[in-house]
């Protein structure tokens, strides 16, 4: 069998994930109070004749029982057909290929940084159990752990962008502005550095506490006290022994949060304002844009899939022993 022994079941697994999910989308949106017929008008539908509003919600397919509906939903999944935008008439696949380029610029950064800083911080702290620093660093990731992503958005805000002026508070680019590569590049960095910055202090704690007790666990194994039996510096103990093995776990935790990063954009983007998946979702739920909703959803819950894939994929490579 080989590798398909691995895969077969895990498919299986993610298909029926997935089939939930894809109804879901369909189902709860329109369960939501509200309607989008003022949306497709552009006016209070009171304004509207009966023939009329007849008449959009017809255009819309909404007229159809549901499950004819379901159904055909489902056939526009299959066929990467999503449709058009209630709110902005556009295609939804040219939509979410437009934002998804900047919310992978701020996850994945994000990502990269709070895994190093969360991995640093965590053996650093393991290594001092017990002492001041342990502690104070401790404490300080709880405190971060409960901090809600709006109120610290809102912060930074107020420090970077009104008191001292640093960083721009809103939006990717500078809008109107002509600038050379070097000047975009810096303009796009400037626009996605407090984003970047909520979701990196946002992502480090969870990353710090699983490394901080994955390198306590690892420094009570037998061969470290073998290794420093043998005359190995402290150095060479934390660096040849002890990350190596506590990093394994970390790993996994790092995988999964990349696909649940997707998820924390939405309120992260429409504090900044930033044009990503996050803030199209913000915007499609608050005007029941059903299509968008359904579509941007479908692709945060393939990014957790693809997740958990690589976590299930990366775990064997750090660790033979579970390759059996």
């Amino acid at each position: 069998m080989g590798p398909w022994r691995f895969f077969l079941p895990r498919v299986g697994q993610y298909a029926i994930v997935l089939a939930v999910a894809i109804s879901l989308n369909f189902f709860l949106p329109r369960l939501m109070p509200g309607s989008p017929l003022a949306l497709l008008a552009g006016v209070e539908p009171s304004e509207l004749t009966q023939e009329e509003r007849q008449a959009l919600i017809s255009e819309a397919g909404l007229d159809q029982p549901m499950i004819v509906q379901y159904f055909r939903y489902w056939g526009n999944v299959l066929t990467f057909n999503f449709g058009k935008s209630f709110r902005m008439n556009e295609p939804i696949g040219e939509l979410i290929l437009d934002r998804l380029p900047w919310t992978l610029l701020i996850t994945l950064t994000a990502l990269l940084l709070s895994s190093l800083i969360g991995i640093a911080l965590g053996v650093l702290a393991a290594w001092r159990r017990g002492r001041a620093s342990d502690v104070a660093s401790l404490n300080t990731m709880i405190a971060l752990e409960s901090t809600p992503s709006f109120w610290l958005g809102m912060l930074f805000v107020a420090l970077f962008s009104v008191t001292l002026g640093w960083l721009p508070s809103y939006g990717a680019v500078t809008p109107g502005a002509t600038l050379s590569p070097w000047e975009t590049i810096v303009d796009v960095a400037a626009h996605a550095a407090m984003p970047i910055l909520t979701l990196t202090i946002l992502s480090v704690p969870g990353i710090f506490l699983t490394m901080r007790y994955s390198t306590l666990s690892v420094m009570g194994e037998d061969f470290i006290r073998t290794a420093q039996a043998k005359g190995l510096t402290n150095t060479q103990v934390l660096s040849r022994h002890v990350v190596r093995n506590a990093i394994v776990p970390v790993s996994t935790v790092i995988a999964l949060r990349l696909g649940f990063a997707f998820g924390g954009t939405v309120v992260i983007e429409t504090v900044f304002s930033y044009p990503g998946l996050g803030r199209l979702v913000f915007e499609a739920v608050s005007s029941r844009d059903y299509p968008v909703m359904q579509a941007t959803f479908l692709v945060f819950t393939i990014a957790v899939l693809i997740a958990n894939t690589l976590a299930d994929l990366l775990y064997p490579r750090l660790d033979p022993r579970t390759r059996t």
